[in-house]
Parts: structure tokens; sequence; C-alpha cells
């Protein structure tokens, strides 16, 4: 075991379990434990909005996706940055106003029934724990490759740390955790960017030059069709990417964290700032893998390519700044798990045993305690998962996750928001068919069946491995034509109205008629 690599890695521990132990006092109530009372500022949220999004598939995935596929690799940035648009514009604002902790919240705001909350909490549920096992896969390849710990151990070590840290810190230690996260990672791979340009005289024409020389790919490399050969599964690609963001339960709920609409704004186009200049970074990282260390050694130390940024500091660095990106890389999938663990939690604990088991009628303490296992138990089924899936890109189990959110969540949030007509049993069977079209294509795709080492050894059923361009149509659809064939017109209209004036001004007209 390298000592200097294990030395950063405690040194991150023992950082992060202090902002732990700070924010366990800080997590006394509810409100305190699932949005941090509403304290953070927009620049705060901003970056840990940043810290949250920018994860194991966008720090590790993505470098090492443009080290091996070139231009295809860079248009995951492309997608995942242009997603914070659809929030601005059309989310943001409106989630804050309609909800307190969770996206079930702000559905049953306009469809207050026990099977709203049921779906909004499996739905949540289970884009956290899809979009945690990429997490833990990259941290399980990344401690085994710098402390020569088998990947099973690996894995249930970060396991076992993400759940500390949300169990005692709540809201609270995931927000500091992704706030010093943003800063370590944006100063470190600034700094190893400028040492890559530097190898090559601050002369891009050489760099792009030395890239072509390092990949079998050579002109190619800067061409479309490297990843997808298909102009249709790209456009799937980028359409789940770009529409997945507005469904994704662990961003929407930071916007709880602030006071008002307006640090809701400030939060967001500061995540947007950082995000866009973190993948301009990435694509200097990329480049720099390829030409400075090669396609062949870039496959034969990772085949999916999710090292190729620590193999790069180790080439330009050596031990010491290996270690500090790898540090870097631990401290972001600490950051980004411990927030997709919060948003599990508080969709089981506020949304199924608060308001359905309980009823509304419960201690402070109990649905704590609540939370709590909550966090024990998704942990514990992420990491199990995470042990069979070690073989895998993490950028691609994290775009099949967008897909997810982007067919069920995003079609029953932007109609109940903005559609009159919009009903209960359109939002549920626009749910349930946006979530089964998602998960039936990815089960019958090649990222399941695959002859050649997929988990189903045998020729997929359903030929694209982004099925985005089908299931997220599906889901719209769904909330459409359920609407249409069982429309109440005046239960709807009544209710819409009073959502509506809230979503924009904050006025509850239905506590101003009373």
């Amino acid at each position: 075991m390298n000592l200097t690599y294990f030395l950063f890695f405690l040194c991150i521990i023992v950082c992060t379990l202090i902002i732990t132990y700070w924010a366990a006092k800080q997590s006394k109530t509810a409100n305190q434990f699932y949005v941090a009372a509403g304290s953070l500022t927009g620049i705060q949220n901003g970056m840990a909005i940043a810290g949250d999004y920018i994860s194991a598939a966008s720090f590790l995935g993505i470098i090492g996706t443009i080290a091996i596929s070139g231009f295809d690799g860079f248009l995951y940035a492309i997608g995942f940055l242009v997603s914070y648009l659809i929030v601005l514009f059309f989310i943001a604002e409106p989630v804050h106003r309609l909800g307190n902790y969770s996206l079930g919240d702000v559905i049953c705001s306009r469809f207050p029934s026990i099977r709203m909350r049921w779906l909004m909490a499996i739905s949540a549920l289970l884009i956290s724990i899809l979009y945690m096992i990429p997490q833990l896969v990259a941290a399980g390849l990344l401690i085994r490759l710098l402390l020569d710990i088998n990947y099973t151990t690996s894995v249930l070590v970060i396991g076992s740390l993400m759940t500390v840290y949300v169990v005692f810190g709540g809201m609270f230690a995931t927000s500091w955790v992704q706030i010093v996260k943003t800063i370590v990672l944006m100063s470190g791979t600034f700094l190893l960017a400028l040492i890559v340009l530097a190898r090559f005289g601050w002369d891009i024409a050489e760099l792009t030059a030395q890239v072509k020389t390092g990949t079998p790919l050579e002109e190619q490399f800067f061409q479309p069709g490297n990843l997808y050969n298909q102009p249709l599964e790209s456009l799937s690609l980028h359409l789940a990417l770009i529409l997945g963001t507005a469904g994704l339960p662990h961003i929407l709920i930071r916007l709880f964290t602030v006071r008002n609409v307006r640090e809701v704004r400030r939060s967001l186009l500061t995540a947007s700032w950082i995000i866009g200049l973190f993948y301009i970074i990435a694509l200097v990282l990329g480049l720099g893998a390829v030409a400075l260390i090669g396609y062949n050694q870039l496959i034969d130390a990772d085949p999916t390519g999710n090292l190729a940024a620590p193999l790069l500091a180790g080439k330009l660095g050596g031990d010491f700044l290996m270690a500090f990106i790898a540090a870097i890389a631990f401290t972001t999938i600490v950051a980004v798990v411990s927030g997709l663990v919060i948003s599990a939690t508080t969709a089981f604990s506020h949304d199924v045993y608060y308001h359905i088991i309980k009823k509304g009628q419960t201690t402070e303490k109990r649905q704590l305690r609540a939370a709590q296992w909550t966090a024990f138990v998704v942990g514990l089924i992420s990491t199990l998962f995470a042990l069979g899936l070690q073989h895998i890109n993490v950028t691609l189990l994290v775009s099949l996750t967008f897909i997810v959110a982007a067919s069920s969540n995003l079609p029953v949030l932007l109609f109940t928001i903005y559609w009159r007509r919009f009903n209960e049993i359109g939002a549920i069977i626009g749910m349930v068919c946006g979530l089964g079209a998602s998960l039936t294509f990815l089960l019958l795709g090649p990222n399941i069946m695959d002859p050649d080492g997929g988990w189903i050894p045998r020729e997929p059923l359903f030929p694209m491995a982004n099925p985005g361009i089908v299931a997220i149509p599906i889901g719209f659809l769904g909330a459409y034509f359920g609407t249409l064939l069982t429309e109440n017109p005046r239960e709807s209209h009544q209710s819409f109205r009073r959502v509506y004036i809230k979503a924009h001004t904050g006025i509850d007209t239905k506590e101003d008629s009373s």
C-alpha cells in the first residue's frame, strides 16, 4: 500500500467526519435534517448543487470517455450542462414554492392522495439507487487501484461512510461536504489542466496533434460516431441528458435549502457557471490523457476508461499529484452519494412514513429515526448492486438513470405546474408508463442483454443502448391520454388555479379563502 495515497484518503475521511460531527449538532428537527432549515445562501447552494451534480460520471467517466471515444465523449458534458436551462426556466421556482421537503410535496400540492405519495416515493427511491450504483462502482475501482484493496472491500468502505454522513448529519453535512468537494475539485482539476497545457507549451495545436498519434482513431478522434455510429442513438442520449436533470430528486430537493426564489435563481446560475467551467477543464484532461498516456495504456489499466484522470495525474506529477487527484475523486463520490442517500431517505421518511403510515401524526424524534433507518437500508441495497457492476463505464450507468427520471418525473412535474386539464389519473398513468417503459427497454436492451459478458447472455430484444427517444415520449403520452380519457374539468381547473398562482407568486389562495 502506498503511504502517500493512504494519507490523502485518511485526510479526506477525517475532514468529512468532522463536518458530519458539526452538522449532527445542527440536525435536531425534520426541517434541519431534510433541507438544512433553508439556511443556505444562493452561492453556497449553487456550489452544493455543482458538488451534487459533478459526479463520478463527470470526473472519472467523461474524462475517460473523451480519452477513449473522442468527440462523442464530450457530447455527454454538453448534454449535462444544457439540462440546467430546463430546470432554471421551467422547474426551479415553482418547485421551491410548492414543496417543503420532497417532490412528493410538489405533486401532492395539486393531487393530495396516498397513491401519488407512493408513486413519487418509489420513483425517488429507484432513481436514487440507480444513480448511486455507478458512484460506488467508481469508488471501488479507485480505491482498488490506489490502495491495493480488493473491489468488494472498497465498495463496502465507501458504502459505510456515505451512510454515516447522512444518518448523523442530514442535509447540513451533505451540503457542506458538497461545498468543500466543489472547492477542492475545481482547484485540483484546474491545476492539472494547467500542467497539461504547460507540457505542450500552451499550444493547443500541438496538443491536438499529439492526441492523433496517441489514439488508434487518429483524425476520426475529433469526428462524431466513435461511441455511437447511429445518429438516432446519439439523439436519444442527448434527449435524456437534457431532460433528465429536471426529474432528478436529489438535484431538485436542493431547491428547498434556500430562503426564497431569488436565492433559487442565484443557486442555479452559480451551479451552471461552475459546471460549465468544469466541463471545459474535463475536455483538456481527456485530451491530455490520450496524448500523454496513450490509448493502449489507458485500456490496459481499465477498459472502461474510468481511471484516466488519476493516471494522467500520476504521469504528470508522480505519486503525490496522483494521490491528490484520486482523493478529489473520492471526495466527489462521497459528496454525490450523500446527496443521493438524503434524497432517498426523504422520499421514504417524509412521503411514506410521515404522510402515509403515520398520517402526519408522529413526533420529530420518530420521523428522524425512520429517516436514519432508511438511509441505512438504501445504502445497503446500493452497495450490494454495485458489487456486481464493476465492469461497466459509470457514465453509461448515469445516462440510464437520466432516462428513467425524464420518462417518469418530468412529465408529471411539467403537467402539474402548467397544464390546466391535467388530473390525478393522468399523473398516475404517466408515472407508471414512464417508469415501466424506461426500465423495460433498459432490461431488454444491449446494456443488460449481451452475448459477450452481459447480465443476460443473449441477443438484446431492444436494439438501442439509450432508449430515451422512445421511453420519454411514452411517459408524456401516458400522462396526456390518461388525462383526456378520465377528465373531470371542474375539479382539475379549480386545483390548477390554486397551484398555478402559488407556483408563480407564492400566494396560497386556499389559505387566503379560509
